[in-house]
């Protein structure tokens, strides 16, 4: 599996940068696609050959393209260990630890927070029923970091797909939704998780991706609005 080149379709500060990092970390070669959120072409035909679901990202790889986010992920993380350990070898203790962290916040944290981005996906047009959702999303959201700031606590040095999917999901509330009240996060609340994001983007792995895609020098810790060199995070 060595020098192998993959393709990521991505767009800036989108899920497609959780596996951004992760190939970064694993120093593996590969190309960018940029998918165009503005015209939708998430949606095109040509896209939803790769991915059926028409969501961001997918991985080309030479056995064909894999979508979901945690699914990459392990995928590449168990390929590809002679340049990190991302993931516990399929053997080890802690293997089943791993994955139940990786797909609670693949599963559970990733899925509420699009929901609390986008909550006519649950709450229609009614601007009413969407502040209520956002309501429930927000105590749900907030119950889920206490759990990960404990859980963290005993966590090893060396990052894993788990941190560094982390790292990422606490970017976002801080920026998004644009057009809602933000105030119920602050990342000070959970100090683990914030040495977590600190940790994460202090390495050339997140400098790099930082860089591709205009997040600035503090990304996880204290995020601010993308301004990526192409395409839109919006």
């Amino acid at each position: 599996m060595i020098g192998m080149s993959y393709v990521l379709h991505y767009a800036p500060d989108n899920a497609s940068l959780v596996v951004r990092l992760v190939l970064e970390e694993l120093r593996q070669p590969y190309k960018t696609a940029l998918v165009d959120r503005t015209a939708s072409a998430q949606h095109s035909p040509a896209y939803r050959r790769l991915n059926p679901v028409g969501r961001i990202p997918v991985l080309e790889t030479p056995t064909g393209p894999i979508f979901e986010t945690a699914a990459i992920c392990l995928w590449l993380a168990d390929r590809h260990r002679d340049g990190a350990h991302l993931s516990p070898d399929p053997d080890a203790p802690d293997r089943g630890d791993f994955l139940s962290w990786l797909f609670f916040l693949s599963n559970t944290v990733h899925a509420e927070m699009r929901t609390l981005f986008y909550p006519a996906l649950v709450a229609g047009n009614d601007a009413e029923k969407q502040s209520a959702a956002r309501l429930r999303i927000t105590t749900s959201l907030k119950k889920h970091f206490d759990l990960l700031n404990i859980a963290i606590a005993s966590r090893r040095t060396e990052p894993t797909c788990c941190d560094i999917y982390c790292a990422v999901l606490l970017r976002w509330p801080a920026l998004y939704p644009v057009d809602a009240d933000r105030s119920w996060f602050d990342l000070s609340l959970w100090p683990n998780l914030q040495a977590l994001a600190q940790r994460i983007e202090a390495r050339d792995s997140a400098r790099a991706a930082a860089l591709a895609e205009g997040l600035g020098a503090t990304p996880f810790s204290d995020p601010h609005p993308a301004t990526p060199p192409e395409g839109s995070a919006l």
